[in-house]
């Protein structure tokens, strides 16, 4: 009788996999990352008309040019806030998942 080998098809070749419970929880961790950088969005990004509806001073003074602090973060600032929102989303994700996938049990240290 052959003996099987063991090849890429089979689990036990592969050094390094994860079950389907370490892969659930990190698709948890990860979505609750989504919502609250997502929750993050949109308060920076209300909070340009809100700024406009209760304080006079934000869109009547003026700054650079004439243009008024409401103009100006329209203008650029937001742009620097999605920059800096997508940057830190995407590492703290990427940090996430490195730490909850991609071990073997032969990784853990003994006791």
């Amino acid at each position: 009788m052959a003996r099987l080998e063991i090849g890429p098809g089979d689990p036990r070749w592969l050094k390094e996999f994860d079950g389907p419970d370490e892969v659930a929880a990190a698709a948890r961790t990860q979505r609750r990352i989504a919502v609250g950088y997502g929750l993050v969005f949109v308060v920076g990004v209300l909070a340009v008309p809100a700024l406009s509806l209760t304080l006079p001073w934000w869109s009547q003074s003026r700054l650079l040019g004439g243009m008024s602090p409401s103009f100006v973060t329209v203008a650029g600032g937001l742009y620097v806030f999605f920059l800096v929102l997508g940057i830190s989303a995407a590492r703290l994700a990427r940090s996430v998942e490195g730490r909850m996938l991609g071990t073997s049990d032969d990784d853990e240290p003994a006791l």
